[in-house]
């Protein structure tokens, strides 16, 4: 099911909203601007899953990754995760932060970041400023030179 297409979709979109819940990620600020949504479908137009991209002044944060249950242990995060990397402007780091999937995030490509070494714009989005609890791991990925 490697044939994945992403179609932009609103933070008020109530699937997102429930599988965002479902995966106990947050919700709090997906109607806020700034946030561009994707539906992850499969060759036969089934929802497989959803994430989030906030541009950051030059930079990403990447956010609300979900692979829906039924597909999860296919590697579709992984494509998911490619499709929307590839999606953005290339001169632009892409920032992350998790709580629980930073093995999953480390195979591809993001290393750990200290928080002193994250771009301002980044670090005042709500997700780092208020809802991700301070313990979250803060990841960067590692782009191949060009």
């Amino acid at each position: 099911m490697s044939t994945i297409r992403l179609e932009q979709i609103y933070g008020n979109d109530a699937d997102l909203k429930a599988a965002l819940t479902d995966a106990h990620l947050p919700t709090d600020d997906i109607k806020d601007h700034g946030r561009t949504f994707f539906r992850a479908r499969s060759s036969d137009g089934r929802a497989v899953g959803f994430l989030g991209v906030e541009r950051c002044g030059d930079d990403f944060l990447l956010r609300s990754v979900v692979v829906l249950p039924d597909y999860r242990g296919q590697e579709l995060g992984s494509v998911l995760v490619e499709r929307a990397v590839a999606g953005l402007d290339q001169a632009g780091d892409v920032f992350l932060a998790t709580t629980s999937a930073a093995p999953f995030f480390a195979r591809l490509g993001f290393s750990e970041v200290q928080r002193d070494s994250v771009p301002a714009a980044v670090l005042a989005t709500r997700q780092l400023s208020s809802i991700c609890p301070s313990s979250a791991t803060i990841m960067r990925l590692t782009r191949p030179p060009t």
